[in-house]
This record gives structure tokens, sequence and C-alpha cells, in this order.
């Protein structure tokens, strides 16, 4: 079976001016990521990348770590939700700042509440639409894979936890509870077979064990 490895990108700058901006550790997060690929010896046949600035970021610095001429194809479905947006209509305009803590539990709040408003919410993006997206980016790719071929994805946490959530048959739950703990650098492991697509691993972090566990962040 063919597989298709979907990493979260490096942490972000959260609290910054511009949040997309990959941080120092999420550089270093990002590297650790492409040599733990190396040591899988994973071979890619194709790489996708949001637009977003912390997923290019993280695919050049992986897809560099692995070495061969493989480059990342963008493609916007793989970005993540509008958290400012989504923030703005369903949690009173929260913004990030130096509790991570509270700001997430507020976030979780607007999540479920953007869900809940469905296809007539107040948002650019609805929840339906963000599904039909991610899932369309997701079905798109496995479709173009042949027999035994991998593909890797750089997205984000939120894309991650609704594709999983969709293979689980509980994306709404997936969306607000896996969101939540995906690490960054995170890698999940889908397999694509005669069934279909199957979530074989959610998350994997060993690489931010021992000596790199310094690394390990969740925002």
């Amino acid at each position: 079976m063919g597989a298709i490895y979907l990493v979260r990108h490096g942490q972000a700058s959260f609290g910054a001016a511009d949040y997309d901006l990959l941080s120092p550790n999420g550089f270093s997060q990002s590297t650790v990521v492409g040599a733990e690929l190396s040591r899988r010896e994973a071979v890619f046949s194709q790489a996708r990348v949001g637009s977003m600035a912390r997923q290019w970021d993280t695919a050049t610095t992986v897809l560099k770590g692995l070495g061969g001429s493989l480059v990342a194809k963008e493609d916007p479905r793989w970005n993540e939700y509008d958290h400012v947006d989504i923030a703005t209509h369903h949690a009173g305009g929260v913004e990030q700042g130096d509790d991570s803590r509270a700001y997430q539990a507020a976030l979780d709040g607007a999540l479920t509440a953007w869900i809940t408003a469905g296809a007539e919410g107040p948002c650019a993006e609805t929840w339906p639409a963000f599904h039909a997206r991610v899932r369309g980016a997701l079905e798109e790719l496995a479709g173009e894979l042949g027999k035994g071929e991998n593909a890797v994805v750089f997205t984000s946490g939120g894309v991650i936890a609704t594709l999983c959530g969709i293979l689980l048959g509980i994306p709404e739950i997936g969306l607000v509870k896996l969101n939540r703990v995906t690490v960054n650098g995170g890698i999940t492991k889908l397999v694509s077979g005669r069934g279909g697509l199957t979530l074989l691993s959610f998350n994997e972090h060993g690489h931010f064990e021992g000596e790199h566990s310094s690394l390990l962040t969740y925002r």
C-alpha cells in the first residue's frame, strides 16, 4: 500500500505581529523532521504544501534534509482555517497573548460555535466549506498516487485533525479534540489501499524525545 504523510508545520510565531512566520524553534523542529523521515528511508513521489509561509518554510527545510530533487507543489486547500476570522465572529475577537492556555480554551469554544453555525455561519469560510476543501485535497492526492507510491504533505493542525476525524467518522469532534494536541512537526500517516484511505498513526512525535525533547511544542 502507498502512504500519505501529513506533517504539521514547525512552531510559528505565537503572539508576534506576524504569526505566520516560522520561529527559530520551528526551523529546528523542521530539520529534525527531515532527519526522522530520512532515518525511516521514506521515499516520496509527490509533495504538497499550503500557501502559508510557515508551511512553506517547513516544507523547504524538511525536503532539503531528505536530499533529492523533490519539490513541493503548492495547493491552498491545505491551508489552515482562518483563526482570526473565527475568533472575531465566535469568540469576541480574542487575540493571541502570553497565556496560550487561555487562548486555546477560547479557540476551542470558537471552533465549536463555528461548527454549530454550519453553512449559515458569519465567517468567510464556513465549517462545511473548510471540511469540503480539505477532504477534496486529500482525495485528489490519494487518487494521483500509483501503486505503492508515497506522498508527503506540509499543512496545519486543524487540517490534520479534521482529516483524521473524517477517517474516523467524527470530523467535528476530531477538529476540536485532536487539534489541541497536535505537535509542531508531528507526523500523521495514512495508508491508501483498495478499501480507500485509513488512519494508521496520528501525531507521531518520538523524534522530539530524548536529545530533542526541548523542541516539543504544541503552539
